[in-house]
């Protein structure tokens, strides 16, 4: 009943009397999980090991999500190749405000299929609501065709930037967040809730059209996802990944990064970085007491796959960029949008060839070696 009359503010009091309520419910927003619950929630979940999952047929979340590429026969193969081929048993899954926006209640029922797919190979979601990085201008429908050889070259934000440029529009987001969150709030599928992927992301090949102050004005947002999130009050926990100085002080990096650290119930981080950076890292975050997720990781040479034994190792959960190569192309680095990479270049991201076979066959036998499966 609890979670109900925390989202009146989206279905509206004269719904709340319709459902038998008597009066009106003011409820504070749920409290940041304890460090005790949080180390429950991580010992029952246990080590994760997993990827940044787009099926191999989606460029970007808009391919993955709408109905006309919405591809569930690949997805099931290829997560049927995470957990058989690597021994995964969990993924990350970015979702987009556009879709619910578009495609409503078929969105969710799109959600909840991949989950059902991924729940019978054993592996569970850490969807993602929104993404501060790459294109910040997404558009419904037809994408546009990848650059040939460039790393995301079509990947977009969530929301976009004439979106959060404009305080007024921002409420428009809440019924998404609220929404997705409570449909699926007691669902085992899920482990977590990422609200935001690097939301402050100042990305060299897309700053020239962020909106003006991007920094500040996310961080506003931020606070407003956190607060809607919170008050739908899911028994998964929430998280906002820190991605800037993680080896030293993120907390200082901004303060996106702050919020994210003060607020997450489990405590998240990107690192592509080597071994001993990223030990530092882990020793760090490590005080907060709380589970640790390392939710990207992967960038060939200097974060190999072998850093999966670090992670396990210090019982913090590895989801690395990407499975298999695809539309995202990211395979080829960051570097990409300004140099040109050769196809046969060395992969940077990415761990199957779109046939299944492993990219790196001493990869994917580590990665089956240490599987928590």
């Amino acid at each position: 009943m609890g979670r109900r009359l925390a989202s009146l503010g989206t279905f509206g009091w004269s719904a709340a009397k319709a459902a038998g309520l008597s009066r009106p419910v003011e409820l504070r927003p749920r409290a940041r999980w304890s460090v005790e619950r949080a180390q429950r929630w991580g010992d029952d979940t246990g080590w994760l090991l997993g990827c940044n999952f787009t099926p191999s047929t989606a460029s970007n979340q808009l391919e993955l999500w709408q109905a006309d590429t919405f591809d569930p026969e690949t997805i099931a193969r290829e997560l049927r190749w995470a957990a058989e081929t690597t021994g995964m048993n969990a993924i990350r899954l970015f979702l987009h405000d556009l879709c619910f926006e578009t495609e409503g209640k078929a969105f969710l029922d799109r959600i909840d299929q991949v989950l059902e797919l991924a729940a019978g190979h054993g592996i569970r979601t850490l969807p993602v609501l929104f993404d501060g990085i790459w294109d910040p201008d997404p558009r419904p429908g037809p994408q546009r065709q990848p650059t040939p050889g460039v790393h995301n070259s079509t990947w977009v934000q969530g929301p976009g930037a004439a979106v959060v440029a404009d305080r007024t529009r921002w409420s428009a987001l809440q019924p998404y967040v609220e929404t997705v969150i409570d449909r699926f709030s007691a669902d085992e599928r899920i482990l977590g809730w990422d609200l935001f992927n690097e939301p402050d992301s100042w990305n060299l090949a897309w700053a020239h059209r962020d909106p003006a102050g991007k920094r500040a004005k996310i961080g506003a947002l931020l606070e407003l996802v956190w607060d809607w999130a919170e008050e739908v009050d899911p028994d998964q926990p929430l998280t906002v990944g820190v991605y800037e100085l993680v080896s030293r002080y993120p907390e200082r990096a901004s303060a996106v990064a702050r919020t994210a650290i003060e607020r997450s119930d489990v405590i998240s981080f990107h690192s592509y970085v080597g071994a001993e950076a990223l030990g530092r890292t882990i020793d760090g975050l490590e005080r907060h007491g709380r589970p640790l997720l390392c939710t990207e990781w992967m960038g060939r040479p200097t974060s190999p796959v072998a850093l999966a034994e670090l992670f396990r190792d210090r019982g913090v959960g590895a989801f690395c960029w990407g499975l298999v190569d695809g539309r995202s192309q990211t395979r080829y680095p960051w570097t990409s949008w300004y140099r040109r990479t050769p196809p046969d270049a060395p992969w940077f991201h990415d761990l199957l060839h779109a046939d299944g076979a492993p990219y790196d066959a001493d990869e994917v036998a580590l990665l089956q070696r240490i599987s928590p499966r």
